[in-house]
């Protein structure tokens, strides 16, 4: 019965599993405090309020005093995770967030919801491409991006108890389930969802790593042998791992729901270019500004399909003969 009820909640929205975690954690550990900016039904904070009153607090639409305010709780020795979607995680208290929490060298955790294309309706202002750029130049920050549920029910504590700041992406919506319930997790080392030997797919988050995952098994049907890794922790890079792979099948494409400039094809081109340059191609918004749409419609707009990965191995692949 307790494993049906688990199985049950990790088909949930992400933002519930996200908050259910939270007040799992805080029901054993009165430091996590939850803070949001006027969004505790969109981003489903509502029932950690409902739970500890007097350790949740809605700030308004006010993001950057949101900063200000985690920052205060952190000095206090709180665990403060706050919550706003991504395009306002990132650019709008930006500096606040840069001086307040991460210069103070305190621990507050930042949560960006609907990042990239799963802002849909919401439309281009409130799509994120450019916000994993902006938190990779944070010296010493931690960032993630779960792919799904269990992903994010795993890395969620082990966040909590990386004693800095954190900058979390994450959807809101049902997602697919990618992993089985007991899949083990380690901040900072990558998953390897397929080994292969003629190319390595390095992919992030809940739209690119299902992705990648039927683009290899495309890939498979013309006899063509691709690793994928779901790279769920963007800073520190597991360089170890892609070194390894870079090695072993000598090209690598990056996949992600974000601008190719910026975030994991350059945090992976900056490793490769150093320590073992390597073909590199990068799957992601190049150069665009976000637009209403669906989900499939924008996945085809701005070519993150799984298609669109299988004719860039293939074309990669060329290179090798």
């Amino acid at each position: 019965m307790e494993q049906k009820m688990i199985d049950q909640e990790l088909q949930q929205q992400m933002r519930k599993v996200y908050i259910n975690t939270l007040i799992e954690l805080a029901k054993k550990d009165e430091k996590i405090i939850v803070l949001d900016a006027d969004l505790m039904i969109a981003n489903g904070t509502k029932p950690f309020y409902e739970k500890f009153p007097n350790r949740a607090f809605d700030i308004g639409a006010a993001e950057s005093n949101m900063a200000g305010i985690a920052a205060g709780l952190s000095t206090l020795g709180k665990i403060p995770f706050a919550s706003t979607f991504a395009c306002f995680a990132s650019r709008r208290l930006y500096d606040q967030f840069f001086l307040s929490c991460n210069y103070a060298q305190l621990n507050v955790k930042m949560t960006g919801t609907d990042p990239g294309i799963t802002a849909t309706s919401n439309g281009g202002t409130h799509m994120a491409f450019e916000d994993l750029a902006l938190m990779r130049v944070i010296p010493g920050i931690t960032i993630i991006e779960p792919a799904d549920n269990i992903s994010l029910r795993a890395l969620l504590p082990q966040i909590a108890y990386d004693v800095k700041c954190a900058y979390i992406r994450i959807d809101r919506k049902a997602i697919p389930i990618i992993y089985e319930s007991d899949e083990q997790f380690e901040l900072g080392k990558a998953n390897i969802i397929h080994d292969g030997e003629d190319i390595t797919i390095i992919a992030s988050g809940i739209i690119m790593v299902p992705e990648a995952i039927k683009a290899a098994k495309l890939l498979n049907d013309h006899g063509i042998s691709a690793a994928v890794l779901d790279m769920h922790t963007i800073k520190p890079l597991d360089s170890e791992t892609v070194l390894n792979y870079a090695a072993k099948t000598g090209m690598i494409i990056t996949c992600e729901n974000h601008q190719i400039n910026g975030g994991l094809g350059s945090a992976v081109a900056e490793v490769l270019s150093e320590k073992l340059p390597t073909p590199l191609r990068r799957i992601g918004v190049k150069e665009q500004f976000g637009q209403v749409g669906d989900i499939e419609y924008l996945k085809e707009y701005y070519g993150m399909t799984a298609e669109h990965i299988q004719e860039t191995c293939i074309e990669m692949l060329k290179m090798k003969k």
